[in-house]
């Protein structure tokens, strides 16, 4: 009892630090497609700037208004920066977000195809001589 109490300690301590780390690479991901997609990288300049950019979620593009016009900002306060574009960029971002999960949708699937794939092939099924297959 006290062994699948430690093993399940160590499976949850596991799965927290795999959330911290997707949550970094989400921010990462978000990153990279925002520099594709045209965003220049900013640092504030003055303190209204750097109140907008502590008040923003942190992994998200939010439409932003600044001196009557309009911005699309993801920020990045642990770095004191911020990722800015216009209307479109905002749109170049999108239709990139949208490539990038398509595509990992078409590798996810993909995969699981080599997975029952290898699965069946490889053992062969059920039935080798042991009776009737369940399949």
């Amino acid at each position: 009892m006290n062994r699948i109490l430690t093993s399940m300690k160590y499976l949850t301590a596991l799965a927290f630090v795999a959330l911290a780390a997707g949550c970094a690479t989400e921010l990462e991901n978000k990153e990279d497609l925002a520099v594709a997609a045209g965003f220049r990288v900013i640092t504030p300049r003055g303190a209204d700037q750097q109140t907008i950019l502590t008040q923003l979620p942190p992994t998200k593009v939010t439409p932003v208004t600044y001196k009557g016009k309009q911005y699309y900002v993801l920020p990045d306060a642990k770095n004191n920066r911020a990722y800015v574009g216009g209307p479109k960029q905002y749109q170049s971002y999108q239709q990139l977000r949208i490539q990038r999960q398509i595509s990992n949708d078409n590798l996810m699937a993909a995969q699981m195809n080599e997975d029952a794939a290898m699965s069946v092939g490889m053992w062969g099924g059920w039935d080798n001589g042991w009776g009737p297959g369940w399949y």
